[in-house]
């Protein structure tokens, strides 16, 4: 599934997935500063997630906790972010 364009407000509640169904290194979608950016599940609670995310289109990421209605699942490889065995899938 590629970045939606929609606003989390807009999303069915069926269809968000519950905060505790996510894992670390999870790869999901996170909705910040209007759009949606590619990150990694860093922690889950019952309630919020915390993530890494990338801040635009340069290198840089961010690290902040939400509600799971501003994240997502992601199918897409990032190479910044999606962690091997031994770190990032490719090195910088």
């Amino acid at each position: 599934m590629s970045a939606s364009t929609s606003n989390p407000i807009q999303r069915n509640p069926g269809e968000v997935a519950t905060a505790g169904t996510y894992r670390r290194s999870d790869p999901i979608w996170v909705y910040r500063s209007g759009t949606w950016q590619p990150g990694v599940v860093e922690a889950a609670s019952s309630t919020a997630v915390m993530a890494t995310y990338r801040c635009g289109q340069g290198r840089g990421t961010a690290v902040d906790t939400m509600s799971v209605d501003y994240v997502r699942r992601r199918a897409e490889i990032d190479p910044q972010l999606d962690r091997t065995p031994s770190g990032p899938a490719t090195a910088a």
